[in-house]
């Protein structure tokens, strides 16, 4: 397909209107596929433009809030129409700019419509509940008060569906927003802005700003006006983010890393197990979150599941995202490129058995881009690095143990606790999995990589600040609970 050749500026996106920044710089915005096409230009703003997006934002929070969850729910169901218009364009903006295939693109896109929908719903749904008085001459209730301005900071890795599943309970629930997307995505993310605006979002609701998470996003953490933050990213830095709020007492929501494991069970049905590891472990190029990382596996069927796996992975088609028959793309900078590779060579100094890959990939025209081969992984024991670290690239480590509580111990046997899966046809093994698995999202006969938008998502131990996004149990974050009692005089 056709790409499109346009480089632009991505502007500054306060109280309504495209802004330059204050000090008038750019960086580049480069396609991991081929480091010589630009995608756009990103601002580098400055503390001054972020004091002028908060103060648009904190201008604009009264009459937001005043408003009916109907009125504003009308604003995203006209988003959600934008965005669906726009999708092919978007997705093809996600694939040059952060390298996942063009279906997967088109996929998260389509994810961020649904988002959109779903929270418009919202706007309908009970806030609150009645509650009965001691007092029989009076009325007792909750309703729900936002939490007034809203910090908003992405990762590159789904810029789409992450932004919008954060800035859509937001805005419904009545807040504004100060939206800062990683700067390797924000040319993809100011599209999506771009969608908030044609929808005819009032100024100053969705203020979006670029800029260096040193300067804007700490800015963000520090700033007295901001009374939530929201953020997705690593957990060194999800850290900083709750250090930061906690000391000016902003309430904030972190969404971190993890170390996933899949156990497959000796009487797992190995096929599915094997495809789901893959599409799991190494589609976005092992690039989510809630990405597999390691594979468990009951010693009576290691081997037989290892060579099925691995004659899976040499299938890999290895390139561009926007060429058809590409399944896997690239890592999506040369940083990250080149913490994978590092990674990998950790494992082959701790003593892991690379049985697959584990090399930059140059063929086929790929010798301008961040690729790297599938990797795998055999004889790894839990206590190596590629075990207890995230990787956030394709790379499979595969653990034998000897029975399933063996697993379990070592599938929790890490600092993590996103996503966890398990293949079995045991109802006791599944029941044992979900009561004993130290993971906010437990799949069972199904890749740990996915979460439906209308279902909590987030983890336990040190992949999350306990909180919950998505589906209803947004609205604890976004909004606190308004004790009323009302009597008559």
């Amino acid at each position: 397909m056709a790409t499109n050749v346009e480089v632009k500026r991505c502007l500054n996106f306060i109280n309504g209107e495209w802004v330059k920044a204050a000090n008038d710089d750019v960086q580049a915005s480069t396609n991991p596929a081929n480091a010589e096409e630009i995608v756009g230009y990103v601002q580098k703003s400055t503390k001054e433009d972020l004091d002028q997006a908060v103060a648009a934002a904190s201008d604009a929070a009264k009459a937001w809030r005043k408003l009916s969850g109907a009125e504003r729910g009308s604003y995203l169901f006209k988003a959600a129409d934008i965005l669906e218009s726009r999708l092919d364009d978007i997705a093809e903006t996600m694939t040059r700019e952060m390298g996942k295939t063009f279906p997967e693109a088109k996929g998260e896109t389509a994810r961020g419509v649904a988002i959109l929908r779903y929270y418009a719903g919202e706007g309908m749904r009970k806030v609150g509940d009645v509650i009965p008085s001691t007092d029989s001459k009076a009325l007792m209730f909750t309703t729900r008060a936002p939490l007034g301005v809203v910090g908003v900071i992405t990762p590159w890795n789904f810029p789409v569906a992450i932004p919008i599943w954060k800035i859509a309970p937001a805005i419904i629930y009545g807040n504004t927003v100060v939206f800062k997307p990683a700067q390797e995505a924000a040319v993809t993310a100011a599209k999506v802005v771009e969608c908030f605006e044609a929808a005819g979002l009032p100024a100053g609701v969705v203020n979006f700003i670029t800029g260096a998470g040193s300067v804007i996003g700490q800015g963000i953490i520090d700033h007295e006006r901001i009374n939530g933050i929201t953020f997705t990213g690593s957990d060194a830095v999800g850290k900083q983010v709750g250090q930061g709020a906690l000391a000016r007492g902003a309430k904030y929501q972190l969404e971190m890393g993890g170390k996933n494991p899949v156990i497959v069970a000796a009487d797992a049905d190995l096929d599915l197990a094997v495809e789901a590891t893959i599409s799991g472990g190494l589609r976005s190029t092992g690039q989510k979150c809630t990405a597999t990382s390691r594979v468990i596996v009951e010693s009576s069927i290691y081997e037989e599941f290892r060579e099925k796996l691995v004659a899976k992975v040499k299938e890999i088609k290895v390139g561009n995202g926007l060429e058809g028959d590409t399944w896997m793309g690239p890592c999506s900078s040369e940083g990250q490129l080149n913490t994978v590779l590092s990674y990998i060579e950790k494992g082959i100094e701790e003593g892991a058995q690379l049985i697959h890959g584990g090399k930059r990939y140059t063929e086929n025209g790929c010798e301008k881009g961040y690729y790297v081969e599938p990797t795998v992984f055999d004889n790894v024991s839990n206590d190596m690095v590629i075990a207890q670290e995230e990787i956030f690239g394709p790379v499979l480590a595969l653990i034998k143990v000897d029975s399933l509580e063996e697993a379990l111990k070592v599938a929790n046997d890490v600092k993590f606790g996103l996503s966890a899966s398990i293949f079995t046809t045991n109802i006791q093994n599944m029941l044992d999995f979900v009561e004993d698995i130290d993971a906010g999202l437990v799949r069972i006969n199904a890749e740990s990589a996915g979460v439906e938008l209308q279902a909590p998502f987030g983890g336990m131990k040190q992949s999350s600040s306990h909180s919950r996004e998505q589906g209803q149990a947004a609205i604890e974050f976004f909004t606190s609970i308004k004790t009323v009692f009302v009597k008559g005089s």
